[in-house]
């Protein structure tokens, strides 16, 4: 009986050539670094992932606040394209004549929540059981750094809460991390992202109400950076992102499409 290939190779010890993989995707095209706001974590890498699979361009993203990634890129960060939480830091950056793209370019619309674990003490869950007794602990990201957290504090100054709950706020760098404090148990209640709170870590740990939104729209926007090292690939990104097909999905991750 002869041996096969394979067993004969094993037992000498012999290292066989790899034999050639067929194409599942398309060939690398490229790499476009994305400088993305945190409540894009639960959500940028299905859409690169998803990307990269039709296009073979691989998306690199960096996630933080929008104010901390403005600050990278006017500092020169090399990153082709930015998907802030809002249209303020976009915009500061076009002035700053450091974008291809003329003006931001709408891709979604955030919406903010008020988020608990099923063991907080905040539960049942309303606007009115944070100013609960029990309830000594409430996070909110930096309002002079995150999109998200400034929307938090109007909505809390609107609700004329300010006051009574400021001894109790914890202040987070960004959305992300103000998540991660009510998850951690850090807080027992918190203003997030719509993002995050219906990712599937987040809905299995606790629930969220929505707010009357008397905060300004979350208008999220991108550009394309002038330092792109591939500017019609950091474009055909954006295109895909504002796409009537990814923008009939967005509701599918927390976010509303940027034109309903």
């Amino acid at each position: 009986m002869l041996v096969s290939q394979t067993i004969l190779a094993a037992v000498l010890g012999i290292t066989l050539p790899a034999t050639r993989a067929i194409a599942q995707s398309p060939a690398p095209r490229g790499v476009l670094h994305v400088a993305a706001a945190a409540d894009l974590q639960p959500v940028l890498p299905a859409l690169a992932e998803e990307y990269e699979r039709a296009t073979g361009v691989k998306i690199v993203p960096s996630f933080g606040s929008s104010a901390t990634l403005t600050q990278q890129l006017e500092n020169g960060a090399p990153f082709d394209v930015f998907l802030s939480a809002d249209r303020a830091h976009p915009e500061q950056l076009v002035a700053a004549k450091l974008t291809a793209s003329p003006e931001p370019l709408p891709y979604a619309h955030g919406i903010l929540v008020l988020w608990a674990r099923k063991d907080s003490p905040a539960q049942p869950l309303s606007i009115a059981s944070l100013t609960s007794d029990k309830v000594t602990r409430i996070a909110v990201a930096n309002e002079l750094h995150a999109p998200y957290g400034l929307a938090a504090m109007t909505e809390l100054r609107a609700l004329h809460l300010e006051d009574k709950l400021k001894p109790k706020l914890v202040v987070a760098e960004n959305i992300a991390q103000t998540a991660e404090f009510v998850a951690t148990g850090n807080a027992q209640a918190g203003l997030i992202s719509l993002t995050i709170a219906s990712s599937p870590k987040f809905r299995e740990l606790g629930s969220y109400v929505l707010l009357p939104i008397h905060y300004a729209p979350l208008i999220q926007c991108a550009v394309v950076m002038r330092s792109a090292k591939d500017p019609e690939l950091a474009k055909a990104f954006v295109a895909w992102l504002t796409s009537p097909a990814i923008q009939h999905r967005l509701k599918d991750f927390g976010l509303e499409p940027a034109n309903p």
